[in-house]
């Protein structure tokens, strides 16, 4: 089995009619893997599928959400006075967690 039939079976099993351009997506999850932490891959991609049903985005829609969320995961390990992202011209405001106290979060990284 290749990954366009399981794509394929997978879309009939959970009854979704829609075209997937996984090269997209494991270009998108390979930078979350590396430039986040690899718990961020499986993440990063639902949370792209998410945003686009919920906005019922087209392919091309689709591909800039994706490339929103690359920027945001290569620029991941920026120092904290680093401006922020630029995307077509137009500075993309990235939250600022620098004040949450993130004492004694884990992730597996496995």
């Amino acid at each position: 089995m290749n990954l366009h039939d399981w794509i394929d079976e997978l879309s009939d099993v959970l009854d979704v009619d829609t075209e997937v351009d996984e090269g997209l997506v494991l270009d998108l999850a390979r930078v979350a893997a590396h430039g986040v932490a690899r718990p961020a891959a499986p993440v990063t991609t639902y949370l792209l599928g998410y945003a686009a049903g919920a906005q019922d985005a087209d392919p091309e829609a689709i591909e800039a959400l994706a490339a929103q969320a690359q920027r945001l995961a290569e620029g991941w390990d920026r120092a904290a006075d680093a401006p922020d992202p630029v995307v077509d011209g137009v500075e993309v405001d990235v939250p600022d967690d620098s004040g949450v106290d993130h004492t004694g979060e884990t992730f597996d990284e496995d």
